[in-house]
């Protein structure tokens, strides 16, 4: 067989990075999808992975980045792109921070999977994995607003695997539970960095590069064989409110 290629978005850093090293460490040849072309061109130097410049929540972007990849093969899409955005409760959190997070965790990877689908299915073993998080699956004081929109992500993921079966195409679910990257955190509480590196004192987190390895493994099961959906937390996080941290 010709070499595999894979899509992964969010790919500028953390776990969309990571999956890229992997990814081309492992034989495949890998398009990094992210809006910022200087990260992008960084990674492109030390990896050899091919580029494209988009963001996944404008839908004529996601049309272009389709058209460039028109000719495929496409084998293997990883819906990486997302985050958080905002931490507060129900009654107090700002809608705008709801309306950030599902455009891009929901709507973002609805319109990159339907852009790239045709193409998927056309490689003979296409794959989608959605990198959602444990958050879309219990939920957790402060953090509604995101654990609904990766509940959304995960839903819709369930929903495609159905509509997909028989078709020749995978698809797959990574829940990752605290990863420490360089801006998730940041990113969520604004660029508060005490706020951030708080989130991950006393315990060891995960790393992009734990999630990267997951998704390769996942990726290289038998064709035959789907991984529906695969949880991975720390040791001494047994549920996204149950975290054992030491020296604190």
């Amino acid at each position: 067989m010709s070499t595999l290629h894979a899509v992964v978005t969010g790919a500028s850093s953390g776990i969309g990075a990571a999956t890229t090293r992997r990814l081309i460490a492992e034989g495949w040849r890998v398009t990094a999808v992210a809006r910022r072309r200087d990260r992008l061109e960084e990674l492109a130097a030390q990896t050899g992975c091919d580029v494209l410049v988009a963001d996944i929540t404008d839908a004529a972007q996601v049309a272009a980045m389709a058209r460039a990849l028109a000719d495929g093969p496409v084998h293997a899409l990883v819906n990486n792109a997302g985050g958080a955005v905002g931490f507060g409760s129900v009654a107090s959190t700002n809608p705008a921070d709801w309306q950030a997070q599902f455009t891009t965790n929901v709507v973002g990877t609805l319109q990159v999977t339907q852009a790239l689908l045709p193409l998927l299915q056309d490689s003979g073993r296409g794959d989608v994995v959605v990198v959602t998080s444990t958050a879309g699956h219990e939920p957790h004081e402060g953090g509604a607003g995101y654990a609904a929109a990766k509940s959304a992500e995960a839903m819709m993921t369930r929903t495609l695997r159905l509509e997909l079966t028989g078709t020749g195409v995978r698809v797959m679910e990574v829940a990752p539970g605290m990863v420490h990257t360089e801006e998730f955190s940041l990113n969520r509480f604004g660029g508060d960095q005490a706020r951030a590196d708080a989130v991950y004192q006393g315990i060891e987190a995960l790393t992009g590069e734990d999630i990267a390895e997951a998704i390769a493994w996942a990726l290289s099961r038998p064709h035959h064989v789907n991984v529906d959906l695969m949880v991975v937390r720390p040791r001494e996080q047994a549920g996204y409110t149950k975290v054992v941290r030491t020296g604190v």
